[in-house]
């Protein structure tokens, strides 16, 4: 057989093959928290991977570096925080993220090693809450809620411990990286951790928080992408993915109310 014949025989068999043979797939590269974030972003894997689409999660254990690794090119998206944080880190960092679209809430609670009730906690106790602007605000309106203080009405959502107009027990607050609050349980009366850093902990929000967010928090956990990608098909593939019925039920199975989903029917 010439030369000629044998490219030619080449060419033919390999329009002959599947059409999805030889395509290169679209990576998507993805910033999350290792729980429960991480785990539904493998969950979608294959789903993406049938639509062409390579997903590469990167774990992060903070809430500082995701965004700035986002917005300088190194993540296409990432998966760890809520709106109300997305939109303060942006403004405060100058950066143009916004969100792809909520996927679930991880209610913050209120934990204790040493009391079994709010109302056991001494006067002067101390209480370990997130050190960022918004968490912190976050964890004092849930005290709030419950009566343990009382707060400006004009502090909104970022109010600090300066807030504080009405501390009947006189407890004090002490700020802590959200991350590192879990290890400080057992030195404070109490500790607000978020959800995501609870779950790591062995703590499950429904079972063990003297005190937790109800399911209508504003604060559901959000997808960021830069502005510019909002529209982009493999970020729209990644919702599609991520508000499913799939999803919902491994929220169901696995976390048993300690995250729940914050996406409807058809979103």
């Amino acid at each position: 057989m010439s030369f000629f014949k044998k490219i030619m025989v080449l060419v033919v068999c390999l329009a002959m093959l599947p059409s999805s043979v030889g395509i290169a797939q679209d990576m998507l590269t993805v910033g999350a928290s290792p729980v429960p974030h991480a785990r539904l972003l493998e969950a979608v894997k294959d789903d993406l991977g049938s639509h062409g689409i390579e997903l590469k999660i990167v774990e992060f254990t903070d809430y500082v570096k995701p965004n700035l690794a986002l917005n300088d090119g190194e993540l296409d998206a990432n998966f760890f925080q809520h709106l109300p944080y997305l939109h303060s880190f942006a403004k405060d960092h100058g950066l143009d993220l916004v969100s792809a679209g909520s996927v679930h809430v991880e209610p913050l609670g209120l934990y204790s090693k040493k009391h079994s009730s709010v109302e056991e906690f001494p006067e002067g106790g101390l209480i370990a809450i997130p050190s960022d602007s918004v968490n912190g605000g976050r964890a004092l309106l849930l005290l709030q809620s419950e009566g343990i203080i009382k707060l400006d009405p004009a502090s909104g959502l970022e109010a600090t411990e300066l807030d504080v107009v009405e501390n009947p027990k006189k407890l004090k607050f002490k700020s802590i990286e959200s991350a590192q609050l879990p290890r400080v349980l057992q030195d404070v009366d109490g500790a607000v951790i978020n959800g995501n850093y609870a779950i790591e902990a062995g703590l499950n929000p429904s079972r063990d928080g003297l005190i937790i967010e109800g399911a209508d928090s504003p604060y559901a956990n959000i997808v960021a992408v830069r502005a510019s990608d909002r529209e982009n098909p493999a970020i729209v593939a990644l919702m599609k993915a991520l508000q499913s019925d799939e999803v919902k039920e491994i929220l169901s199975k696995e976390f048993e109310g300690a995250v729940v989903p914050a996406f409807g029917p058809g979103e």
